[in-house]
């Protein structure tokens, strides 16, 4: 039964791909996708629009999609916590800080990450969740209870925001313009050349997830449950902590903060496989976020728009937030 559902929600994730592709402002005919992307004999407009934006953006759209939900399947377990997400360490405030301190203040060290455009903006992000990260992972060691983890998370969150707020008051429109635009989200952001270090750093934060899945499984049942089968609590919450920042932190870095997938699609897989188990869950979030994004993307940019394009976090909090309400009603009753 579980195969079924596995091969529909590979079929529905490649059918959404080729659907990602070939809709936009500008439609392709379908039969002209082989060889646009394969060979010279289709017209060099649609080359052009599949080779050097869609097929990057659809790409990133799977790899986000993936990573993001596990990400927040992730935390949901660490906590015991339904509406856990990947952004509840405060790494994505810290990564958006970053790229505040190069966009909002452009002088100095900022100003030299500025002129490296993209790949500046990318390195500012990484440097501001690495720096949220390592202040969490040093917390933990001295704070063994969740619930204040948790909480200490997202005090920092907060902080981070707090203080792109106070840098927001004293910028400039030009240099806020280009913040804003990055915490509306992108999954065009991300270029050829970026990808392969985006595609290295959520398979290291996959790898690091799937070689624990036993350890997680027995955090299901409680800490003391899984003291009592062996399982080190401390370097299996220390895992989480690391996977969960390459995963959010890096996506994050790259393609601006998403939200709601990492947390509404660990329940959309769970209830979908009826089951807890992360063998199981684990895949089926990564299938699910992957098909969850690329319908978003598609939506974001549907054809008669004009040619404009929502922000990707507008069209995901419209899944999203509905599928919160839904899980809080659910646990009420």
């Amino acid at each position: 039964m579980h195969r079924l559902k596995f091969l529909w929600l590979v079929v529905l994730t490649l059918v959404l791909f080729v659907a990602d592709l070939v809709l936009g402002s500008v439609s392709i005919p379908l039969k002209e996708l082989p060889s646009a992307l394969f060979s010279n004999e289709s017209e060099a407009v649609y080359r052009e629009i599949l080779l050097q934006f869609r097929l990057p953006k659809a790409l990133t759209a799977v790899m986000a999609g993936a990573g993001l939900s596990v990400a927040g399947l992730l935390m949901q377990t660490l906590f015991r916590n339904p509406l856990a997400g990947p952004d509840v360490l405060g790494v994505n405030a810290g990564a958006g800080l970053g790229v505040a301190l190069t966009t909002l203040l452009a002088s100095g060290a900022g100003g030299v990450l500025l002129s490296l455009g993209s790949w500046g903006l990318v390195t500012a992000a990484i440097l501001g969740a690495i720096v949220v990260l390592l202040l969490v992972l040093l917390t933990s060691f001295r704070v063994p209870d969740l619930v204040t983890l948790l909480i200490v998370g997202m005090m920092f969150g907060y902080i981070g925001s707090a203080l792109v707020s106070v840098l927001q008051s004293f910028s400039n429109p030009d240099t806020l313009k280009i913040f804003i635009v990055w915490t509306f989200g992108s999954l065009s952001a991300v270029s050829w050349d970026m990808m392969p270090v985006l595609a290295v750093v959520i398979a290291l934060g996959l790898l690091l997830s799937f070689a624990w899945i036993k350890s997680l499984n027995a955090l299901l049942l409680g800490e003391s449950y899984a003291i009592g089968l062996g399982v080190s609590v401390k370097r299996v919450r220390w895992v989480i902590l690391v996977a969960t920042a390459l995963l959010a932190g890096g996506i994050t870095a790259f393609a601006g903060p998403i939200t709601f997938i990492g947390i509404t699609v660990p329940h959309m897989a769970r209830g979908l496989f009826r089951t807890w188990d992360h063998r199981i869950v684990m895949p089926a979030s990564m299938l699910c976020g992957s098909a969850l994004l690329l319908l978003c993307d598609m939506l974001a940019q549907l054809p008669g728009m004009g040619g404009t394009v929502l922000p990707i976090n507008s069209v995901t909090a419209l899944f999203g937030a509905p599928m919160v309400i839904w899980i809080l009603l659910k646990n009420n009753k």
